[in-house]
């Protein structure tokens, strides 16, 4: 193992640990160490955040933790994000040359956000503006968020198919109110599926947030595309 991988392990032991205590100072302390070393936000994102990540949500897969390890896991990954990431990527310039706007939540009748989270936050160290509505929103209130920030794309997380019939509705409102052109709608999740998502007529489909950035650069490569 070389010095990068030891100090990515020690990093997600620490930061396991951060979460496990619900220790937001020691999680917020190592992502400001992690950065002042040399690290970027993404860099961050992707050796230390990523892998706790998707451990936590494999482990709750296989029912070995469950939902108030997930709400740690949202409450400690948010306080890095709004008091290190977001900051650093100010600084960095990153706002001034956003890849696009993109509105997300967590669908209606959903509360689960670790996944939405990774996508948020993977979309923001690489360019994109984010607002973020959170979890449980409502059909209306999202898309209503989409006309406020002027959203290029509107990302939905489900982690229950109950919750998936209230996406499709979001494409139904936009049809009826004839803006379905205006935003690309896009979404992931467990019970989301390359099937469900064409039968449903979304624009895109992820199955990570690596795949959610690249996704959503080529919907805007489209978009600008057919605008030039």
């Amino acid at each position: 193992m070389n010095q990068s991988n030891w100090q990515s392990s020690e990093m997600q032991t620490r930061l396991r640990r951060a979460i496990e205590g619900l220790d937001e100072a020691d999680a917020v302390v190592l992502a400001r160490e992690a950065l002042e070393a040399g690290l970027s936000p993404l860099d961050f994102f992707r050796s230390v955040i990523e892998p706790v990540l998707t451990a936590i949500g494999d482990a709750f897969s296989r029912l070995e933790v469950f939902l108030p390890d997930l709400m740690r896991a949202g409450v400690i990954v948010k306080a890095i994000q709004s008091e290190v990431l977001e900051p650093a990527i100010r600084q960095s310039g990153g706002a001034s040359t956003s890849e696009g706007t993109v509105v997300i939540g967590t669908a209606q009748g959903d509360i689960h956000d670790i996944g939405k989270n990774m996508v948020a936050l993977m979309l923001q160290v690489n360019g994109f503006r984010v607002a973020d509505m959170g979890t449980n929103v409502s059909t209306q209130a999202i898309i209503d968020a989409a006309r406020r920030e002027n959203a290029d794309i509107i990302a939905m997380s489900s982690l229950l198919t109950t919750s998936l019939p209230f996406i499709k509705d979001v494409l139904a409102r936009l049809d009826a109110a004839g803006e379905r052109k205006r935003f690309m709608v896009v979404a992931g999740g467990a019970p989301v599926t390359t099937e469900w998502s064409q039968a449903a007529g979304l624009d895109g489909f992820a199955e990570d947030a690596i795949e959610a950035v690249a996704m959503c650069r080529g919907l805007m490569a489209g978009r600008k595309g057919v605008a030039s």
